[in-house]
């Protein structure tokens, strides 16, 4: 099982230099709150509590110590001493600025001169399309039909069909979702959406391909909180078709408090009419659990595993694992066809409530050749030293409930000719 990660350790001790000098708030924590925190910790976003002035720190400041020492927050659960480290998204803390708020926590967080504050920062509205900064607002946007939830009610899968009205062909370049009302956010544990349209033979170019023209209900995009949408290399996209239809799978959770009219948008950026990116993305679930087979015993370690040959040369462009309270660790193996084995990516510090899509870097994501063996490993810890578990006596097995388990992993994988491929491999192996 990957090293799990506890409080912090001497290791992330300050430079020798810096122990002669106080830690305050604004000198040297507030910079870091701004860069890595606030996003989500100010007024009207997602996060329970502010931590924009000295005041609300201050507050919180035992909490944050704990939160960030265990590496719990910001909410980054990779283990950064195996595998892939170079990330499009990466939010994480460094050793050096974890040191830095646990010393000002422990000397009794200062402000020290808040004349040395950086500039107040103007944030954006928290709710707002996040890509677009990025590409303008979405060129699409289809909303799922309301959904009434009760206080007190057994979880809900409302999977209701959206027309997406194209009358023409468009690429996709980035795909977004989000509950339409922040208090939704509440209740909605997480979001499929299927792209349901019909494909000529070869248009996908993949291996597996059936003959003629099919009704195709592939995997459009996966949300849940932690995650804000999927933007696509630069060379890859998603297809969308005249006629095509979304079907929504909107898993919902009570709370103790009735919502009404229940909704969530679907943001889409297209390429460019007349853009055609020059490979297309499949979002792919690889099933750790094994389904029904997952078997959890009440206050136990339990450890399944699930392989995937590729059936032809990919590029993953993502690691997102997913699983339920008990959920504790998972890691991603490359078995090359020479045997070789590589440990792409491990999450072992997994939080539940926090479903984190971790992007690779385009150089660094991984290139598989046809045949490569992709190993999943998932661990769930069913026993009183998870925080999380609601009851370390009950066994546990498969379900789409929050209360019961599963293990799969999300992962958008751009399939590749083999003149492709070689030529890829070859550049990265160039820039070396």
């Amino acid at each position: 099982m990957p090293r799990l990660t506890g409080l912090i350790s001497a290791s992330l001790a300050l430079p020798v230099a810096a122990l002669a000098q106080s830690v305050t708030f604004a000198k040297d924590v507030a910079p870091i709150l701004r860069a890595k925190c606030q996003e989500c910790h100010q007024p009207g976003s997602i996060a329970p509590m502010s931590l924009v002035t000295y005041e609300d720190a201050r507050k919180y400041a035992r909490r944050i110590k704990a939160r960030v020492a265990a590496r719990v927050m910001p909410p980054w659960h990779i283990d950064r001493t195996v595998g892939i480290q170079e990330f499009k998204n990466d939010r994480s803390l460094s050793d050096a600025e974890i040191a830095t708020i646990v010393r000002w926590v422990d000397e009794g967080a200062p402000a020290g001169n808040l004349s040395d504050l950086p500039p107040a920062p103007t944030f954006p509205d928290p709710n707002r399309w996040q890509y677009a900064d990025q590409f303008g607002p979405p060129d699409l946007v289809i909303r799922s039909k309301p959904y009434d939830l009760a206080a007190r009610t057994q979880d809900k899968w409302f999977r209701p069909v959206s027309e997406t009205g194209l009358t023409e062909a468009r690429w996709v370049r980035a795909i977004e979702i989000r509950p339409v009302k922040p208090e939704h956010r509440k209740v909605v544990h997480h979001v499929l959406t299927l792209l349901e349209q019909q494909e000529a033979e070869g248009i996908t170019g993949l291996a597996h391909e059936a003959h003629g023209v099919q009704r195709t209900a592939g995997l459009f995009m996966e949300w849940a909180v932690g995650k804000v949408g999927e933007i696509f290399a630069a060379d890859a996209g998603k297809l969308m078709l005249p006629g095509s239809k979304i079907r929504w799978e909107v898993h919902l959770h009570a709370i103790g408090e009735a919502m009404e009219g229940v909704e969530v948008d679907l943001g889409i950026y297209f390429y460019p009419k007349g853009v055609v990116p020059q490979r297309r993305t499949v979002l792919r679930m690889f099933d750790v659990s094994r389904g029904s087979e997952l078997d959890i015993p009440p206050n136990q370690v339990a450890m399944t595993q699930n392989f995937y040959v590729m059936q032809a040369p990919a590029r993953l462009e993502n690691f997102q694992p997913h699983m339920h309270m008990r959920g504790k660790a998972m890691t991603m193996e490359a078995i090359y066809p020479d045997g070789r084995k590589e440990l792409l990516s491990a999450v072992n510090n997994f939080q539940w409530n926090w479903h984190v899509n971790y992007v690779y870097a385009e150089h660094a994501a991984p290139l598989l050749p046809r045949g490569t063996v992709l190993a999943f490993t998932a661990w769930h810890d069913n026993t009183a030293a998870n925080p999380n578990n609601p009851d370390p006596n009950q066994w546990v097995g498969w379900g789409d409930r929050t209360v019961d388990e599963m293990a799969h992993v999300w992962i958008d994988v751009t399939y590749l000719n083999q003149a492709e491929f070689d030529r890829l491999v070859a550049e990265r192996k160039a820039r070396r």
